[in-house]
């Protein structure tokens, strides 16, 4: 199979979708790899070592486009690659459909095999590929958090840990999944209060064992919520529903009641966000207030730290591209229910549940294509 790794051109997007050291095992297989000019710059990688690994380098997006069986990106296909989309091509990336509805439709005209890095999933319900860059932005949300709290950024001027004989900053986490718990354990590292909030009680349980004695845990609800911002100085929106979009749990009048200079930060804002007053921002412009509220609404928080991400992601991504590359994306899924799970868009019929339902649009189980 012929497989082209794109340059990322989402604002201020610096993460490749593969390693040299991928690139390596792709070419033992058997496969022929094309990768973008200067794709891997951003996160430390040079042409010379994708080349020294065995790629062929290319110089623009629609030969890699033209030649390729299968092509990989980090983020969703951007406006001016949409054209460039062929018939049965493999796209496998991020590509948060639910709240994409243009880009869903450019996919089903397209008729091209659209597997999402997000919705694979293990049989325990876990998303592998969505795990680690979930790590990150939850680690990333209290660091972001912290930051805007600070008076020179518009906060409050609240230290999160605090000092000796001072209260420490109160952390509101919503979602006690990958994300929530990677935010709490930074937090609670700093020595904030932390309340993790979360609608399953065994995982509240599970949390409460493994969780440091200044992580609180409650079971959510909108009367809980409602209270805790009240006197929150960051609160995290960490909520996942795989594949769909995500909830809207703090709502125009709750933040209402918020104190001024408190931070949102919104990592679910890929999904649409979980705060009503979220829309989704950059690296370069982060922030917008309302209400003397901060919100932190970056759609690609790992791409700040693309040398962490770009290891971490390509360890959990080339398991799943040797698969589809060796058997092509129909055996594939046949043989890996995982990867099944991550089929969203196939010859032009939507065949995951949830972005269908996101836009009323028709639903066809991926099993019909099998």
């Amino acid at each position: 199979m012929i497989v082209g790794i794109l340059k990322e051109i989402k604002v201020e997007e610096n993460r490749v979708s593969m390693t040299p050291a991928g690139v390596e095992v792709m070419t033992q297989n058997g496969h022929t790899v094309l990768v973008e000019k200067k794709a891997g710059t951003g996160s430390g990688f040079t042409d010379a070592a994708y080349a020294d690994a065995g790629a062929e380098i290319i110089d623009t997006p629609a030969q890699i486009f033209d030649r390729s069986d299968m092509v990989m990106h980090v983020k969703e296909p951007q406006p001016s690659e949409y054209d460039l989309i062929k018939e049965n091509q493999i796209v496998f990336t991020y590509l948060h459909l639910a709240a994409a509805e243009e880009l869903t439709h450019v996919l089903i005209k397209s008729g091209s095999i659209n597997i999402a890095y997000e919705t694979i999933q293990k049989p325990d319900g876990s998303l592998p590929l969505l795990t680690p860059m979930s790590e990150v932005a939850g680690r990333m949300a209290i660091q972001q958090g912290a930051k805007y709290l600070e008076m020179a950024q518009g906060g409050c001027g609240v230290l999160l840990g605090g000092v000796p004989g001072v209260h420490p900053g109160n952390v509101v986490i919503i979602g006690g999944g990958v994300v929530g718990v990677n935010a709490a354990k930074m937090a609670c590292g700093l020595g904030a209060k932390v309340y993790i909030l979360d609608m399953n009680l065994d995982r509240l349980r599970y949390l409460s064992d493994v969780m440091p004695s200044n992580c609180f845990l409650l079971m959510s609800s909108p009367a809980t919520i409602r209270e805790l911002v009240k006197d929150a100085d960051v609160v995290v929106g960490a909520v996942l529903i795989a594949g769909a979009k995500a909830p809207r749990l703090v709502t125009r009048e709750m933040l209402k009641t918020m104190k001024t200079g408190s931070v949102l930060v919104d990592v679910a804002i890929d999904q649409g966000g979980c705060f009503e007053t979220s829309k989704a921002t950059t690296h370069s412009d982060p922030i917008y207030t309302v209400d003397g509220v901060i919100h932190y609404c970056v759609a690609n928080m790992p791409g700040a730290v693309a040398k962490t991400s770009t290891l971490a992601l390509t360890n959990a991504t080339l398991p799943y591209a040797v698969e589809i590359a060796n058997n092509g994306w129909r055996k594939a899924m046949q043989d890996n229910p995982e990867i099944k799970w991550g089929a969203n868009v196939i010859n032009g019929k939507i065949t995951y549940q949830g972005v269908a339902e996101a836009f009323g649009l028709e639903y066809d189980p991926i099993d019909k294509f099998l």
